[in-house]
């Protein structure tokens, strides 16, 4: 087997977990795993609104923190106004640092498909433009792998292309203090926008009972 996850045999509608691979691991040269020992406690995704992508991650014991910010473009320091116009190149994103002995990448990307709608172009849910892409950002040969033969395998099963987009990271940009942790800060305000925006009826369109994504112990 040369995936890394096998998304739902079958079909999704069979519903079951996705499961960890080992062979293309195995296949994986020993200088990409080398360059992997200093980069492999990053993981950068880009999931429309990032007020949404924090959670997910925050309640995994292995991660020990996320932040939002913008990344992909190329204008140094944007601002969230700069970013809305949709000119600059750069995604709302979250960095996540996390513990490699407690959570693996591999479950990172469990994490991150089951909170995006994979086959939506430049957007998510009622968020229209390039700035709220799905994207993943590699920081070395060994998350690139994984990145693609995940994206690869949903693919097979859907039957249908994904948008969603394999990048190098690149300069990550943190946002504005508000928007940190914005669902903690503002849970109200956070849960009305969550709802008004379709997040989770279009996410239990394309995931069923795994929509959102599992937690980790």
């Amino acid at each position: 087997m040369s995936f890394a996850y096998t998304f739902l045999a079958g079909h999704f509608a069979a519903r079951r977990p996705l499961m960890v691979f080992t062979a293309l691991i195995g296949a994986l040269s020993a200088s990409s795993l080398a360059a992997s020992e200093h980069s492999s406690n990053v993981a950068t995704f880009a999931g429309g609104c990032f007020w949404c992508m924090e959670p997910p991650y925050d309640r995994q014991a292995g991660v020990i923190s996320t932040r939002s910010g913008y990344t992909g473009g190329e204008r140094e320091n944007p601002t969230y106004q700069e970013i809305g116009r949709g000119d600059t190149g750069h995604a709302q994103a979250v960095e996540v640092i996390f513990d490699p002995d407690n959570i693996s990448y591999e479950q990172l990307l469990e994490i991150f498909w089951y909170n995006v709608d994979p086959f939506a172009v430049d957007q998510q849910f009622c968020d229209v433009g390039t700035q709220y892409r799905s994207a993943i950002f590699y920081h070395d040969e060994e998350q690139r792998a994984l990145a693609e033969a995940t994206k690869a395998e949903i693919e097979q099963r859907f039957d249908r292309e994904v948008a969603t987009q394999i990048m190098p990271a690149s300069e990550f940009w943190e946002a504005e203090e508000y928007h940190q942790a914005y669902y903690q800060k503002n849970p109200l305000r956070y849960r009305f926008y969550r709802y008004n925006c379709g997040r989770d009826n279009r996410l239990e369109e394309v995931w069923g009972e795994h929509a959102g994504g599992p937690t980790f112990e």
